[in-house]
């Protein structure tokens, strides 16, 4: 599993609202049993307000995402099966949403 990796939602019950999941502990760490991941939710979702600098839109295939690192979750690793893409060309922008969340700036 790689920093950035975009998974496809592996529960049934949320994948309509949240398609895939952003793998986000650093490849430095090795494989835990659980990881951390921040949705993406689609653009076009009309529940979904993005602010500014917290929520930068991902592009997979296409389709526009916001990434929402205001919803992180710890899931089992093994749950995460064929990554989808990975978003590592976002590095700088999923850093600095997630440092937006953490400290404000």
């Amino acid at each position: 599993m790689a920093q950035f990796d975009v998974y496809p939602n592996p529960n049934p019950a949320s994948r309509s609202r949240v398609p895939f999941l952003v793998a986000l502990p650093s490849d430095l760490l090795g494989t835990f049993d659980a990881t951390v991941v921040a949705p993406l939710r689609l653009k076009s979702d009309p529940d979904v307000i993005p602010v500014l600098r917290l929520n930068p839109i991902m592009k997979i295939d296409g389709t526009e995402y916001f990434l929402r690192p205001q919803e992180l979750a710890a899931i089992a690793t093994r749950s995460l099966k064929t990554p989808a893409a990975n978003l590592t060309s976002q590095r700088d922008e999923i850093l600095a949403a997630l440092d937006f969340l953490f400290t404000g700036f």
